[in-house]
């Protein structure tokens, strides 16, 4: 129901006594005035909030992705908004990706078994989330921006465009939309460098398009030894796969320029094109760019909301804080990957040669697994170069490893594995080394 202005007051047109329980109730806020940070929820799906900016104060990647789900999936049908943020030094897979061939999970927070007194290392976050794409890398030099619209208004050019006009706008004029829907830098070498690249989410009535935007990453070059995975030469993956390309900063441009480059900048130009594209009320404008700076507060009028969240919506709204623990969640991050092989020889759907295993195994070591929702469902691990024997050992090996998750397999669960079915004819250093070279390749600390 769309609110009615009365006086200096936005209200319902219905007393409050008049609405059901189970509907959320009208609220009252001044025009163009500071809001109490847990009613955002509530003017997010007010039926009169056409025009929605905020800025994230949060650098959790967790909250973030999933205020910007509850967007999309509370706010008015025909409403257009812009959610700008930050996030922490992480990576982010597409929902349809695998983390052990898209990611170097040894070079990331190890989520999966944490240390004696129950702590996790304070790396990279790995973080899957629930839209589409390929993997990329996040930290504090890297712009997230987040566009929500009608279905009926979306191309998938439309506001990496926008954007683009945006880092005209304070002088990366070199810049442009590929044919992948990526933001290129040109260099004046022959290939231009990538600095945003964009993902998608469709629903019946809502699109999502969210993108990175590389402007001034300390860690540009240590993007690989994020996103290059030890397994890649072994694995063979259904689901998407993240295309390689090089990168650059935007404040590259700005070398050598008379005025210092400014993130800041960048972040009112993307909200005063967005304001262009949309026609969005000035007030709205302002109350936005002075967000983090100045004001982080949430300010509302007639057609618009616009501020600062961060946490406490994330955490105060339970829809959100129930995106966040999903994302959050082992079984998110790791079954969701889709069906996938690891083998270190060629096999029938994967003829790619591979790399030779270390000289301190027998040459006959083989190792496969064939897993579905990050469970093993077949394997074959033998050392043996009778193939009888050989098929022995893998029978015995695969019963107990069969429904195994891989994420909740750790280095000394592997060792125990192959001691307590191999270990009566293979040598223990070699059963130890075959350990290390499975866990090396799946990202489990091998040092200790």
């Amino acid at each position: 129901m769309r609110p009615l202005r009365r006086g200096s007051c936005l209200i319902s047109s219905f007393k409050a006594s008049a609405w059901p329980s189970n509907v959320y109730q009208p609220i009252c806020v001044r025009y163009n005035s500071s809001i109490s940070s847990d009613q955002f929820a509530q003017l997010a799906r007010r039926e009169s909030s056409k025009h929605q900016i905020y800025q994230s104060l949060s650098t959790d990647p967790y909250v973030n992705l999933s205020i910007e789900h509850f967007l999309l999936e509370n706010a008015p049908a025909d409403s257009s908004i812009l959610f700008l943020y930050i996030n922490r030094p992480c990576v982010v897979i597409g929902r349809n990706q695998n983390p052990w061939l898209e990611t170097n999970l040894l070079a990331l927070q190890d989520d999966r078994e944490p240390d004696a007194q129950g702590n996790i290392n304070n790396g990279a976050l790995y973080v899957r989330r629930r839209s589409g794409g390929g993997a990329v890398y996040h930290d504090e030099g890297n712009l997230n921006y987040s566009v929500i619209s009608p279905r009926t208004a979306f191309t998938r050019n439309k506001h990496a465009e926008m954007v683009v006009r945006a880092l005209h706008r304070v002088g990366a004029t070199n810049t442009s939309v590929n044919d992948r829907h990526d933001i290129v830098l040109a260099t004046g070498q022959a290939q231009p460098r990538k600095i945003s690249g964009s993902a998608f989410k469709l629903t019946r009535h809502r699109a999502l398009h969210h993108g990175t935007c590389l402007l001034d990453s300390p860690n540009i070059s240590r993007l690989g030894s994020f996103l290059r995975s030890p397994a890649r030469d072994y694995i063979k993956a259904k689901g998407v796969e993240s295309v390689r390309s090089p990168v650059a900063n935007v404040s590259s441009v700005f070398a050598d320029a008379m005025m210092p480059f400014s993130m800041e900048g960048v972040i009112a130009s993307i909200v005063e094109e967005f304001a262009q594209m949309y026609q969005v009320d000035s007030d709205a404008v302002r109350r936005a760019q002075r967000a983090h700076a100045v004001e982080p507060e949430l300010y509302a009028g007639d057609t618009w909301v616009a501020g600062a969240v961060g946490e406490s919506q994330g955490y105060g709204e339970p829809e959100i804080k129930k995106g966040i623990d999903e994302l959050i969640s082992l079984e998110w991050k790791y079954t969701q990957t889709p069906q996938f092989t690891f083998s270190t020889y060629p096999i029938e759907d994967d003829h790619r040669e591979r790399p030779p295993l270390p000289s301190t195994l027998p040459p006959s070591t083989r190792v496969f697994l064939r897993l579905k929702h990050g469970a093993i469902i077949e394997s074959h691990i033998s050392t043996s170069s009778d193939t009888s024997v050989a098929s022995e050992q893998a029978v015995r090996v695969h019963e107990a490893l069969n429904g195994c998750k891989l994420h909740e397999m750790s280095l000394a669960q592997w060792r125990a594995v192959l001691l307590n079915q191999l270990g009566a004819e293979v040598e223990g250093g070699t059963l130890e080394e075959l350990a290390k070279v499975i866990g090396s390749k799946l990202g489990l600390n091998t040092s200790s």
